[in-house]
């Protein structure tokens, strides 16, 4: 703690920044709840429209406000044709997250709400910008596969249109409940770094698409929504189930990180991974790609021996959206597509309690103690000589100033007193000049 009473705590690891009626998280306990109902009951009970109102309403809706809920949200589906196009006009290895961030900044050039920051126009446009993404990841993922678009579903739910969208076939119920778990599940959670992205955009009273796009840049890294990517990539790595022992045994001696292990909050492990494993099995299982499942399960059991680490959310959903057909570099665009709506909601909770938020910072020099730095003033720099080009003509004595016949001999800074001068023909002692105070 500073004389000024601010103390550097890095990360902002246990900072309290904001209250909020969303999101509980219980780490020491393992335990998660949305508006005050279990994460478990959710997942399992609940649809994601559901879980929508619950977030952007408070409540979780009874018949009449899930049908007017739901309706609003398959009307919104559509995507204007200029975004399609700018799909096209993109270099078709773009990673899939730069392409929504894009495309939800787009999006919002032709909101009729955009410059609206009413909390009826947030609720509209949260709604509208569900949706939209849903659409916005798989058109493009049709577009860089050289395929058309396919035209929303309004007969399916959210989950249900997704996979349909994406893949182009009707999922099973069974398939479509895994999504739509996946989505309620990575809905919200806290003031995670993407959330606290979009509240700190907002506070700013910028606008909704704004702080989305924001978001979406922060979950694109591998600390944050990236790991489940990272995860599936390693059981590919692996290969077979029974390489995983080998595998584990060289990861641990080369110090080797482990994605979808391990996190900051949960000390009692993570809810969400519980259910999802559940999931994962039985998705696994029906898709005739259990080996992924089988060899996740390996490999949290020999890394939880070698290194007590437990799997977070983004460990098992990796076969989980594998089996489903998923492919790999959307996994955390289908990530975003279900915390879109946690983003909203505490973008609206924000805007309706807002207070700029900008953070102390201490200023640290490499090497030197954490301390706060005097102030020192700028001193100039000395005049200095251009070197003579080799090009230059040769002109009259006349015109050669003492600068200029200085530069063929050297260039050196002189000491920068009121009647110093940049030395000329009347000196050719240069080396026992003062240097230049900001020289190096």
């Amino acid at each position: 703690m500073d004389k000024e009473g601010t103390q550097l705590i890095r990360g902002l690891e246990g900072v309290v920044a904001a209250e909020t009626k969303l999101c509980d998280l219980d780490g020491r306990n393992g335990r998660l709840a949305y508006g005050g109902y279990d994460i478990e009951d959710l997942a399992r009970r609940a649809s994601f429209e559901e879980v929508c109102h619950l977030l952007w309403y408070g409540e979780l809706p009874n018949a009449a406000q899930l049908d007017k809920m739901t309706l609003a949200l398959i009307a919104a589906r559509e995507i204007p044709a200029d975004l399609v196009q700018a799909f096209r006009l993109m270099p078709k290895a773009t990673d899939p997250m730069r392409v929504l961030q894009a495309a939800v900044a787009i999006l919002g050039m032709s909101d009729p709400d955009t410059t609206d920051n009413s909390h009826a126009a947030n609720i509209r446009k949260a709604i509208r910008l569900t949706s939209q993404m849903a659409t916005a990841i798989c058109a493009h993922h049709r577009v860089r596969s050289g395929e058309d678009p396919i035209r929303p579903a309004s007969d399916l739910s959210h989950a249900g249109n997704f996979l349909y969208m994406l893949t182009g076939k009707r999922p099973s119920g069974v398939v479509a409940k895994a999504i739509d778990a996946s989505l309620t599940l990575y809905a919200e959670h806290e003031l995670n770094a993407s959330t606290f992205t979009t509240r700190c955009i907002v506070s700013t009273q910028s606008d909704l698409h704004s702080a989305v796009a924001g978001g979406v840049g922060a979950l694109k890294g591998p600390l944050h929504g990236g790991a489940g990517e990272a995860v599936m990539r390693t059981l590919m790595e692996i290969g077979e189930v029974a390489n995983v022992n080998a595998f584990t045994e060289k990861a641990v001696a080369d110090k080797r990180r482990f994605m979808g292990m391990g996190h900051r909050v949960y000390k009692a492990g993570d809810p969400r991974a519980t259910i999802l494993k559940g999931m994962a099995e039985e998705a696994c299982r029906q898709s005739g790609q259990f080996k992924w499942y089988e060899m996740a399960v390996k490999l949290h059991a020999r890394i939880n021996e070698a290194k007590k680490l437990i799997p977070n959310v983004d460990f098992y959903s990796a076969p989980l959206f594998y089996s489903l057909g998923i492919p790999v570099d959307l996994f955390t665009p289908v990530i975003a597509a279900g915390r879109i709506a946690g983003w909203t909601a505490n973008i609206i909770e924000q805007y309706d309690d807002n207070r700029l938020i900008p953070p102390a910072r201490r200023l640290h020099r490499p090497g030197a103690p954490r301390v706060r730095v005097g102030r020192q003033a700028v001193r100039p720099l000395c005049p200095r000589a251009s070197p003579r080009s080799s090009s230059t003509t040769t002109s009259s004595p006349a015109s050669r100033s003492p600068a200029r016949k200085s530069a063929s001999r050297s260039i050196r800074c002189c000491s920068p007193t009121p009647t110093a001068r940049c030395p000329g023909s009347s000196s050719r002692r240069w080396a026992s000049r003062a240097p230049c105070p900001r020289a190096s």
